[in-house]
């Protein structure tokens, strides 16, 4: 394989293994006491239903960080320094958003459970 496949292969394969973790919902805790699980489980899976709603923030990110990099790589250096630095802008530019786009929805679920009468304690 030669090396540009290579440079274009290898962030892209970091950028999926990167979003493989996007379906998991942050530990959220709260207060049990006179909590009926049942309920707060049912409460729950709905307020993460509605952090759904977030847009992602993935995309925006990508362009950007990929503009920025290949910014960076044009003054640093030719072509190639060029294409590098703008697939590890949009690599970057990807984990931030999914990370942003995390906290968001994350944010949302606890102020669900919060307005749905529940003590959230982290």
């Amino acid at each position: 394989m030669n090396d540009m496949k290579k440079l274009v292969l290898l962030p892209s394969i970091l950028v999926m293994l990167t979003f493989t973790g996007c379906a998991r919902h942050a530990q959220i805790i709260i207060d049990p006491h006179g909590v009926d699980m049942g309920q707060y489980q049912a409460d729950l899976a709905e307020c993460q239903h509605l952090a759904q709603q977030v847009d992602s923030k993935v995309g925006g990110r990508v362009v950007g960080g990929a503009i920025v990099g290949a910014i960076a790589g044009s003054i640093i250096g030719g072509n190639s320094t060029t294409v590098r630095a703008a697939q590890l802008g949009a690599l970057s530019g990807g984990v931030s958003g999914d990370a942003a786009t995390k906290q968001e929805r994350n944010r949302v679920v606890k102020n669900c459970l919060r307005n749905r009468g529940y003590q959230v304690l982290n």
